[in-house]
C-alpha cells in the first residue's frame, strides 16, 4: 500500500466544508501521520546513498548524516 495515492484524498477530504469537527481532525492527524512516514522513508533511503550519488544531489556525507539523524517530526 503506498500512501502517496492517499495524500491527495486526504486533501480533498481535509477541503471538505460538511466534515465533522472529529472527522477534520482525523483527516488532519492521518495527513501528519503520512508527511511523518515519507519523511522518514526518505531519509533512511539517503542513508544509504553511496558518495557518488550524494554529490550527484549536492550533498555531502556529513550533511546527509545531519540530515538522517533529525527525527521525522522535524522540517
Amino acid at each position: 500500500m503506498t500512501r502517496a495515492t492517499h495524500t491527495p484524498a486526504l486533501i480533498l477530504l481535509n477541503d471538505s466544508p460538511r466534515l465533522p469537527l472529529i472527522a477534520a481532525l482525523a483527516v488532519q492527524f492521518a495527513a501528519m501521520v503520512t508527511k511523518w512516514e515519507q519523511r522518514r522513508r526518505s531519509r533512511v533511503n539517503l542513508g544509504k546513498l553511496d558518495d557518488r550519488l550524494l554529490r550527484d544531489v549536492g550533498l555531502t556525507r556529513y550533511q546527509a548524516r545531519d540530515e538522517v539523524n533529525r527525527y521525522f517530526w522535524m522540517n
